[in-house]
């Protein structure tokens, strides 16, 4: 019996691109014959999300697509913990719902697991030879000190901790207790993942196709500063 991945989506106000990542998600072809299942947690948004990605469903039968939605917006991370909650694979990713990030590279992630090397696996942004786009320089040093002070706690040698593109066994994922409801995610999963007894954490290099705020872009300089504080959160203090 074949294997599944599940790509966990979280969704807010994503109807203009939302089609076009499913098409993306949908030409990707699993090595080993792994068979895709999608899930989308719809985070209350305020345009047409849902309306769009109902009528992606309707028009794509064929496709293990699982649509789920919050009455009330909740977060990136309590989006994450929803489609984590209802993930059924034996693998787990975590893909945007943007077009930063590109599933046709979910094979490069999949390899070091499927070979017996990893059961956590982090797309790095900072590393390989891959198409990264040129935009915000303080973007980048924000995201590299992040990372070196999540490496300071955690004793990892991360280049990019805070990518979205992670990778996991499911049973090891579904086992951590998530707290952070917004975009804490990353720290947090990240301290709780170091302190496995045994876990094999890898690293590689994917493309990164950033977008502007005027394209759609969300993240700012408050959640580089809550990212900190849930880097001290769930490693200093936790002990």
């Amino acid at each position: 019996m074949s294997e599944t991945l599940s790509i966990v989506i979280p969704a807010y106000n994503e109807a203009r691109t939302i089609h076009l990542i499913l098409d993306k998600v949908k030409s990707v072809e699993l090595t080993g014959g792994i068979q895709k299942e999608i899930i989308i947690t719809n985070d209350c948004s305020k345009d047409d999300t849902e309306g769009a990605i109902h009528r992606y469903m309707a028009t794509n039968p064929h496709l293990n697509i699982r649509y789920l939605s919050h009455e009330v917006n909740k977060g990136k991370g309590a989006a994450l913990h929803t489609g984590i909650q209802h993930a059924s694979g034996e693998y787990i990713v975590i893909q945007d719902a943007d077009l930063e990030y590109d599933p046709a590279e979910y094979n490069i992630l999949l390899r070091p697991i499927l070979d017996g090397y990893a059961d956590v696996v982090y797309g790095s942004r900072f590393m390989g030879g891959r198409p990264h786009r040129i935009l915000f320089f303080w973007h980048s040093i924000g995201n590299k000190f992040l990372t070196f002070v999540s490496n300071v706690f955690t004793n990892l040698n991360l280049t990019d901790m805070e990518t979205c593109y992670k990778m996991f066994r499911s049973d090891i994922l579904k086992g951590l207790s998530l707290k952070e409801r917004r975009f804490g995610f990353e720290p947090e999963v990240t301290a709780k993942m170091s302190r496995l007894p045994g876990v094999r954490i890898y690293e590689v290099g994917i493309s990164y196709y950033g977008r502007t705020y005027a394209e759609g872009k969300k993240i700012g300089a408050k959640d580089g500063f809550r990212a900190i504080y849930c880097i001290l959160k769930y490693n200093l203090w936790a002990k």
